[in-house]
């Protein structure tokens, strides 16, 4: 027992030291040029600074559908979107859009009380409950056809919600003796150092041979491999393993368990019916901003201010919509967000949340076909399960319900990969999902900085969720300055003016190098400076009435 688990906290440290490997990036890294800066990054101060002269823009308003954003942060102060036709705080709906008081968004994770769902089940998970209510007291040899094929997929439930509960138990043991042996190998590597000075020099003395130090010795070669001070090390691998054992503890509490049930409490809809509307509050951002004001940053935090970052888009509100919980979405707050985005002026929508099963695909897909019929573009991270999303589709996405594998696609959304600012095999972020067909282009997404909550703080953040913003930024800046584009040109001109990426990279999730052309539509990196000189050359569709 002891050798495994030395052997899984090793592979444990290892996968932490390999993903602090990548290093830190250049600031401002995604906004930078390659041929000027030497990094991917989508050229966004290039066109600041050679395209834009005296052209003057559009305000644009960019939807963010997410987990929340903190409307108060520094660096989003005249960036946040607000509804004039509302009186705040009076409680009656002025413009009487369903819509009590929504000043700059709506919280369809509210209730009515003020509370907000935080933590949330997946969407397998209340596929399970669901089935398991229907069929649990039904003579399966009876069923329909319809019946029939829920029942099979309420079997593929089972069994993952069987084995996920299974294996969240092992684990959890599993990670208590790891953690054990962790703080001893704390202690010995304390050891070992005692008052020598780390470094690669010392290490080559230890006795690697010895069972009892290899861990320690791993832990003091991790800090030596970051350039960091042995406690500083330490603290930071400690930090992620504590991350992990809040991840394996929300897998048992409330990700797998059927029994977890928050929305039946806190916002009391009936969420059976999908196209009701009106329920929800108004605070847009509910308990964990984090991830949502991260995204809304990354979009349109102030460049003029001599704060923490830039934004892509210099012009541009953020209209804020809750709908993503700390678990999977719901479809029917998907579609009211998209929906009410449209009605409420946004042209782009930044959908960083994804999921691998759909409770109402039908009515997500009316309203993606409502937004595309309205000339709104919707940008979608593609997901960071390392996988392909053409075999396996995440939702939601671009093809309607029954046409999965039809060419009958939304002409208005674009999905989005996450790359490094890395060239060569490291190009293609480890976690980003990828598909010829099901991802349209990459973007930044590996150590990106952007805003957070908290007293006005920033951090670098990991994920697709950046990738999508970035490109929803460039989206928002072609808009701004063109606004006679129409959303379709605008993903046509994304994709056109992409970069395009000749050297084989990694295929994320394994070791087999690819062409980025074997894994995306266009196989190439989203370019603003590209798009933008694109677009200067493009006629746009739209009449625009200039004013007097």
């Amino acid at each position: 027992m002891k050798k495994i688990n030395i052997k899984l906290l090793s592979l444990l440290t290892l996968l932490i030291i390999s993903q602090m490997a990548w290093g830190q990036a250049p600031e401002n890294w995604f906004n930078l040029d390659y041929k000027k800066d030497g990094v991917r990054g989508v050229s966004t101060e290039k066109v600041y600074k050679e395209l834009i002269g005296d052209r003057t823009s559009t305000t644009v308003i960019v939807a963010v559908i997410d987990g929340g954003v903190d409307i108060d942060h520094e660096d989003l102060q005249g960036k946040i979107w607000v509804n004039t036709d509302e009186i705040p705080d009076n409680g009656i709906d002025d413009d009487k859009n369903g819509y009590v008081d929504d000043i700059h968004g709506w919280n369809f994770l509210g209730g009515k009380n003020g509370e907000s769902v935080n933590n949330e089940t997946l969407e397998i998970t209340r596929l399970y409950r669901h089935y398991h209510a229907k069929f649990k007291d039904k003579d399966i040899s009876k069923l329909s056809k319809k019946d029939k094929k829920e029942y099979d997929l309420y079997l593929e439930c089972k069994e993952v919600i069987d084995e996920q509960q299974a294996q969240s138990k092992a684990q959890a043991a599993q990670f208590e003796m790891v953690m054990t042996r962790y703080n001893e190998a704390i202690e010995k590597a304390e050891e070992l150092l005692g008052d020598n000075e780390l470094n690669a020099a010392f290490i080559e003395t230890l006795d690697s041979d010895d069972e009892s130090n290899a861990m320690a010795i791993t832990l003091l070669e991790g800090a030596v491999e970051e350039g960091m001070g042995f406690d500083e090390f330490s603290g930071e691998v400690q930090k992620e393993l504590e991350n992990y054992k809040n991840y394996m503890a929300g897998q048992a509490g409330y990700y797998y368990n059927p029994d977890f049930n928050p929305r039946a409490e806190i916002v009391q809809d009936d969420y059976n019916n999908s196209y009701e509307k009106g329920y929800g509050n108004n605070d847009v951002e509910g308990p964990d901003a984090g991830h949502g004001t991260h995204v809304a940053g990354i979009i349109a935090a102030d460049r003029n201010n001599d704060l923490g970052m830039k934004g892509v888009c210099e012009d541009v509100k953020i209209m804020c919509l809750r709908a993503v919980p700390n678990g999977d979405e719901h479809d029917k707050d998907v579609a009211n967000a998209i929906i009410y985005a449209v009605d409420n002026g946004a042209t782009v929508i930044n959908m960083s949340f994804g999921k691998g099963y759909s409770w109402d695909k039908t009515a997500v897909d009316k309203a993606v076909k409502y937004a595309q019929d309205n000339d709104v573009l919707m940008v979608h991270a593609a997901g960071n399960d390392g996988k392909n999303n053409d075999d396996s589709p995440s939702f939601p996405n671009d093809a309607f319900k029954h046409k999965q594998k039809s060419k009958k696609l939304t002409k208005c959304w674009i999905e989005v990969g996450a790359m490094s600012w890395m060239d060569g095999d490291d190009l293609t972020a480890r976690f980003s999902n990828y598909g010829k067909k099901g991802v349209d282009v990459f973007s930044p997404g590996v150590d990106v900085y952007s805003t957070v909550p908290e007293k006005d703080a920033y951090a670098a953040f990991n994920g697709t969720s950046m990738a999508s913003p970035v490109t929803a930024g460039v989206a928002a800046l072609l808009r701004s300055y063109f606004p006679e584009l129409t959303a379709v040109q605008v993903k046509e001109i994304l994709l056109e003016s992409s970069v395009p990426i000749s050297h084989d990279v990694t295929i994320p999730g394994g070791s087999k190098k690819v062409k980025l052309s074997d894994i995306s539509t266009t196989g190439g990196v989203v370019n603003a400076y590209n798009a933008f000189k694109l677009a200067m050359k493009t006629k746009g569709k739209k009449k625009i009435n200039k004013g007097v």
